[in-house]
């Protein structure tokens, strides 16, 4: 890898005393034409970290925001080459702002992992949240991975034991995504209590970034999670926002994650310290 992105920009974000802002939107939706926009205003707005989803027919741990961004993405024609085109282009416009592709076995491995590998490389992308391939099936798509220098971002549940938990941790680099709710994305939501106890249990056992992530729909619950976790993820917040707006929908995402971010960075001593 010849920058790790991933690394750099946690470690900005620790050192300006605030967790790191994810977002995820899915390629092509509304449109591939319109998601290029989109992007702009997740960067614009302040995301520090970009998740951008591999459409698939049956994204079994989404919820029904997801699931329609995936079936208006694929209803619109978009392929996986459309996906590395927008990571590719996203690239050229934005150097610095690490880039993840998450998603679904099939898409990813239907042509080889190699292949799969070799163009995440060649597009500038950061990291690979693969859902569906468990740690005990590493060999699927982690080696390739590994080989061309691009993260494995895996997932760890409430359900994620002692005992499961180093099987999980072997092999992953860039981030751990602690899944903060035993079910699908969206409004379903994670006592605060439940997250600070597993960030804590995760940190004990990583010296990976720690970012929580299912269910975080406002900047109230953003700055809870982010003053305990290294990363807040938003997703199907910003998804609904698109849903609704279509192809104009980019200030209002913009505005959105503006809030967010402003409620993170009102975590930071640094931040309290020159609005005091």
């Amino acid at each position: 890898m010849t920058a790790d992105r991933l690394a750099a920009r946690f470690a900005t974000c620790k050192e300006a005393g605030r967790a790191a802002l994810v977002t995820f939107v899915t390629a092509g939706d509304p449109t591939v034409a319109a998601t290029p926009a989109i992007l702009d205003a997740l960067v614009a707005g302040g995301a520090d970290i970009i998740e951008l989803g591999m459409p698939f027919t049956d994204p079994m741990a989404d919820g029904p925001a997801i699931e329609l961004a995936n079936l208006r993405s694929l209803g619109s024609g978009t392929k996986t080459r459309d996906i590395f085109h927008l990571a590719t282009t996203f690239r050229a416009r934005h150097p610095h702002t690490p880039l993840v592709l998450m998603g679904y076995a099939n898409p990813m491995l239907v042509r080889g992992s190699e292949w799969f590998a070799g163009q995440c490389r060649q597009a500038g992308v950061d990291g690979v949240i693969c859902v569906d391939v468990p740690p005990e099936e590493d060999a699927e798509i982690g080696p390739a991975l590994r080989a061309a220098g691009i993260h494995l971002i895996r997932l760890a549940t409430p359900t994620t034991d002692a005992a499961r938990l180093p099987a999980v941790l072997d092999g992953a680099s860039g981030f751990l995504y602690h899944v903060a709710v035993a079910g699908i994305t969206g409004k379903q939501q994670a006592a605060q209590a439940a997250v600070e106890q597993a960030v804590a249990r995760l940190k004990a056992a990583t010296d990976l970034p720690i970012a929580v992530g299912f269910g975080v729909r406002s900047a109230e619950q953003a700055a809870a999670i982010g003053r305990v976790a290294d990363g807040v993820v938003v997703g199907s917040a910003i998804v609904d926002i698109i849903g609704s707006h279509g192809d104009a929908a980019a200030p209002f995402v913009q505005e959105f994650v503006a809030s967010l971010r402003g409620a993170l960075n009102a975590n930071s001593p640094h931040y309290r310290e020159t609005t005091a």
